[in-house]
């Protein structure tokens, strides 16, 4: 394995712990969440922010919010530490550099794509089209090296 085969491996494997950590943040940050009035706290946060009020986009959230169950949040935050660690089995397969974590991720990453186009056509956001490219360069590329590069895994 050439050593900038190794640098690319290692940097989608950080790329999957960071979505990891952060998927791990929200997890907890909802769980916080779950005996309290989620619409309160986001308008709590929402003035804290400076964020006006009579915006569409902010009553939308309020309103949102304040019609969220706990079991909703529940599901959330279970969800969230679900994602959060298939990202970390697919990160430290990567950064071992096993066959296995290079098709865990192809598998897994590509699989979320149709979600994510879905996604991005219900609610359009440039930060979500950068990720969707990210997310398909990292499937093309492990599928490039696992052509390229046989069978056999260098010794960790």
């Amino acid at each position: 394995m050439k050593l900038s085969d190794d640098r690319l491996l290692r940097l989608i494997a950080i790329f999957k712990f960071l979505k990891a950590g952060l998927l791990v943040a929200l997890g907890i940050g909802l769980f916080r969440l779950l005996h309290k009035n989620v619409g309160d706290v986001l308008m709590h946060w929402s003035e804290a922010l400076r964020l006006d009020p009579a915006s569409h986009y902010v009553n939308l959230a309020l309103e949102k919010a304040a019609h969220v169950s706990p079991a909703q949040v529940k599901k959330l935050g279970l969800g969230s530490f679900l994602y959060a660690g298939l990202f970390l089995v697919e990160g430290t397969g990567l950064w071992l550099r096993k066959r296995w974590g290079e098709w865990l991720t192809v598998i897994i990453t590509s699989s979320l794509v149709p979600l994510e186009i879905y996604e991005i056509y219900r609610h359009f956001g440039y930060a979500k089209v950068v990720v969707l490219a990210i997310n398909v360069a990292i499937v093309f590329y492990l599928i490039y090296h696992m052509r390229t590069t046989g069978t056999s895994q260098p010794k960790a």
